[in-house]
């Protein structure tokens, strides 16, 4: 089987509608024909300014969630990035092969310094897509379902494991970025022209999978929508309407031409409610999965240690052969 690789970052204390329905759903579906290895990328999120007791919540959190989702560890491999150290080591051999200049144009990396100030911005946010390379073929994986903002980082990989296997022999796989198109694009709420996102200016547009049913209820029933009271998909004219289909197209696996005849000489509020009753439908058993699995942390540990010892045995692997590549001398002391 083909490996996939791929990884969210712990840095909410909920998954959004956004993260599900563009990244995690695609991973539950990936895991049952191919190799797949998952990450909590949690050293990714240190590369801003994080409380060490809010971290730790939301790492296992998002573990949590993750299964809760469908990510079945007996058909992928579950992980926490801060267990493998080999993530870090071979991100540094990494670094030292990438060149400044190519660093220096990553897209997202110039976006949020010029938005945060070269003073404020720290050196891990510059080396992330390095670190990220490393991520990815440490496991030597063949695909990376990201989202199409990150190819331009999927690109920097393949640039790098290219090189090394130039310059030092056969060594790690070079991946392939998958795109998947028919993944549903979710907007803001409040803002249908834009993606919905955690860094969004206001939470009323962003759905949080692990929000009470009345929560989420309240803020699709205020969703921004169009002029006129044809429920119809349209994204240039009506994008509020058009987003709001797509979630429920997207969650009730219906299509959208069905959903719109089912409203057809209905108003918006009939529409927004039938909206909101697919959403906290669909994430109702997610948020109960969530919370006993966070009751049970000895139980959510041992599963993630499983993870672990899987995710380790192969990044060894990698990064012995690595070594051995650029000439480092083997040690001949054995961790027990």
């Amino acid at each position: 089987m083909k490996r996939v690789l791929s990884g969210i970052q712990p840095t909410a204390d909920s998954f959004h509608l956004g993260n599900y329905l563009g990244a995690v759903k695609q991973w539950v579906d990936l895991q049952s024909d191919h190799d797949a290895f998952y990450c909590v990328v949690d050293l990714h999120a240190l590369t801003v300014e994080t409380d060490p007791e809010v971290l730790r919540k939301r790492t296992l959190l998002a573990a949590a969630q993750l299964i809760a989702l469908g990510l079945d560890p007996d058909k992928c491999t579950l992980f926490i990035q801060s267990h493998v150290p080999e993530h870090n080591q071979l991100g540094w051999v990494l670094e030292c092969l990438a060149g400044f200049g190519e660093a220096n144009r990553m897209t997202q990396f110039k976006d949020k310094s010029q938005k945060s100030g070269a003073d404020r911005t720290v050196v891990g946010l510059f080396t992330y897509p390095i670190l990220q390379a490393a991520d990815i073929m440490l496991y030597q994986a063949n695909r990376v379902p990201v989202g199409e903002d990150q190819r331009q980082h999927i690109e920097l990989t393949r640039d790098l494991g290219q090189r090394f296997n130039s310059k030092y022999g056969q060594t790690f796989t070079i991946p392939e970025a998958h795109i998947i198109k028919s993944a549903a694009k979710i907007n803001d709420l409040q803002d249908p022209n834009a993606k919905m996102s955690k860094s969004s200016a206001s939470s009323s547009g962003v759905i949080d999978i692990l929000d009470s049913a009345e929560v989420n209820a309240k803020k699709i029933k205020s969703a921004v929508t169009d002029a006129g009271k044809e429920v119809k998909f349209d994204e240039k004219e009506k994008p509020g309407i058009s987003n709001l289909l797509t979630i429920h197209s997207a969650l009730s696996n219906r299509a959208i031409s069905d959903i719109e005849s089912e409203f057809a000489g209905k108003g918006y509020g009939d529409f927004k409610s039938a909206v909101a009753e697919v959403v906290t439908s669909y994430f109702a058993p997610v948020k109960k999965r969530t919370e006993e699995l966070l009751s049970d942390e000895a139980h959510l540990l041992k599963i993630l240690e499983q993870g672990r010892q899987k995710a380790r045995a192969v990044a060894a692997e990698t990064l012995a052969k690595t070594y051995s590549a650029l000439g480092l001398v083997p040690s001949s002391f054995k961790d027990k």
